[in-house]
């Protein structure tokens, strides 16, 4: 297999959050440190400066607005390619893969290589189909390859390349703690999370991240005798107002407002998950993959979650006693006081790390340079 200086093109809507987002600039940085060279085009966004400090290119171009106008920018990308002589094109989202596959048909062959990473499950239809037309196309997890196989049936399937994310297990640590000044802090700011377990729940103000299952379940708890606390985790967002409002009169209506807490997303994540008895995973929608759940074991600590989608198939091989059915209120409650009873061992991550998917999408772009650059369709 070659190991020639390649050029990766990566396409994404923008760089404000998310983890495509957050794949992209892993992805980035890993072709840089290995001596490649990579450019980002997106409609720009907060993490452009992040993405530009660990040594990438950044070209800003709106490919991520669902308007007419948009098509207009497939010459544009296109002439992009021809310049930076463009080894593989990986798209990312299905309005930037629209536009890379465009552009690349009006290319000579041997055009560059088009690398396609399913993130979501998507709707299926004409428009997520594009998702499924690369060369390669990346799913996060078997729950995702499934859903690429079942919706799409004339997909070869030696085409789809399982490539979970990872998380950095520097920046993670097997067992951390945060220091005694940390905790001062963020218990002076928070005096009524302290003196009980905690309970977090990390995710986005969003329904389907499943909030006032938590309230639910704290509330669940208490009826029981199990003191706790729980602690909702970047829900506070703008334009989220009249749904924290809502949460905010669950818990009132359950007689626990005194015991939950809901912030705007924060920078310090890993130190409240390591400090957390349980770290809850609650979407009522399958997700895709669950980063939140790997990234809470490579701190050792326990997670509870609904056993569907990538959260299940995490859960199933590496923490089976967090695993309850979606909407088992009863056992939900059970469990998760069990859990904080008497958690069961937590061994170190073995897969699912930064590393092993840097490394296993590098190899994949330079398995496909070693193919030639790619014939006509």
């Amino acid at each position: 297999m070659t190991t020639r200086r390649l050029t990766v093109v990566q396409l994404v809507p923008a760089l404000q959050s998310g983890g495509a987002e957050r794949s992209t600039l892993e992805v980035a940085q890993a072709l840089v440190a290995a001596g490649h060279f990579s450019i980002v085009v997106s409609g720009g966004g907060r993490l452009v400066e992040r993405l530009r400090a660990a040594g990438s290119e950044h070209v800003e171009m709106p490919i991520g607005e669902k308007k007419l106008g948009t098509l207009a920018l497939v010459s544009r990308l296109r002439g992009l390619l021809k310049e930076f002589g463009a080894d593989i094109v990986h798209a990312r989202s299905r309005l930037p893969a629209w536009l890379g596959w465009r552009a690349l048909r009006g290319l000579p062959v041997p055009r560059p290589h088009f690398v396609t990473t399913v993130h979501g499950l998507n709707s299926p239809g004409w428009y997520s189909g594009i998702m499924a037309r690369g060369e390669r196309v990346i799913c996060v997890s078997n729950n995702v390859r499934d859903h690429v196989l079942r919706h799409y049936p004339r997909t070869d399937p030696s085409r789809l390349v399982l490539i979970p994310r990872g998380v950095d297990t520097d920046e993670f640590p097997f067992g951390y703690q945060p220091d005694d000044d940390w905790r001062q802090r963020f218990f002076a700011e928070f005096p009524q999370l302290a003196g009980a377990p905690l309970l977090t729940l990390p995710a986005r103000g969003t329904r389907l991240k499943g909030h006032a299952h938590a309230i639910e379940l704290l509330a669940d708890l208490q009826a029981r005798g199990v003191d706790a606390r729980l602690l909702l985790l970047g829900a506070r967002e703008p334009g989220r107002e009249d749904y924290v409002d809502e949460l905010e009169k669950l818990a009132i209506r359950f007689g626990i407002s005194r015991r939950v807490v809901i912030t705007p997303p924060r920078a310090d994540v890993r130190d409240i998950m390591a400090i957390s008895t349980l770290v809850l995973q609650m979407s009522t929608s399958p997700e895709s993959f669950g980063r939140t759940v790997i990234e809470a074991l490579a701190l050792c600590r326990p997670v509870l979650g609904y056993a569907h989608g990538g959260v299940d198939e995490l859960l199933t091989e590496l923490y089976p006693a967090g695993r309850v059915a979606m909407g088992d209120r009863n056992r939900l409650a059970e469990r998760a006081a069990e859990l904080m009873r008497r958690a069961p061992a937590i061994q170190p991550l073995t897969r699912y790390r930064l590393a092993d998917m840097q490394a296993a999408t590098l190899a994949l772009y330079q398995e496909l340079a070693a193919e030639g650059r790619a014939a006509a369709d």
